[in-house]
């Protein structure tokens, strides 16, 4: 029984170090494991917002053709209403299921910015249908819709802890009357 009793501390010792190993090792899962569903999470997030604003920025885009086949917008590519509608159409119905994403996933302040953005593109869309031929009130939209996806992107930057990105404003480079570039 002495030769137990001297063995003890030792033994004691293997038990406390292999427990102390046990939850070391348990702990590095359990941190990197958190670390790849954070990572996989801010990826998720990451492809709602951008997708997003994808979505509207096809419809803003289309109301630049639009705006421009009225005399209100300088895009080199108008089109009618009337060739717009069922492009419009299909370009608001691609919204919704990316919209019900960012409710869903969005932080709050994310899905806040973003509904000031859309709101200024409904009013854009609301402008075309009505025909108006009006190019400073288009401008005027014009800058609200661009604050309005400044606002969007700096309050994503912010959610996901990016760093800040480039405001997206540059000046419209002046076209050429003769065609010559």
């Amino acid at each position: 029984m002495s030769a137990f009793i001297q063995q003890l501390p030792a033994l004691i010792g293997v038990v406390i170090g292999a427990l102390g190993s046990y939850w070391a090792v348990a702990r590095g899962e359990r941190v990197r494991s958190r670390r790849e569903r954070e990572a996989r999470w801010e990826e998720r997030l990451l492809a709602v917002y951008t997708d997003y604003a994808r979505t509207l920025k096809k419809s803003v885009s289309l109301t630049y053709r639009v705006a421009a086949g009225l005399g209100n917008d300088p895009h080199p590519y108008p089109l009618t209403p009337e060739e717009a509608a069922p492009l419009l159409a299909e370009a608001t119905l691609a919204r919704d299921p990316s919209g019900e994403a960012l409710l869903l996933l969005g932080d709050p302040t994310v899905v806040a910015k973003a509904r000031e953005w859309v709101a200024v593109l409904l009013e854009m869309e609301r402008f075309l249908r009505e025909r108006t031929e009006d190019p400073q009130a288009w401008q005027a939209l014009l800058e609200r819709q661009r604050a309005g996806r400044e606002g969007y992107y700096a309050a994503v930057r912010n959610d996901l802890a990016l760093p800040p990105g480039h405001s997206a404003r540059w000046p419209v480079l002046p076209t050429d009357p003769t065609g010559g570039g």
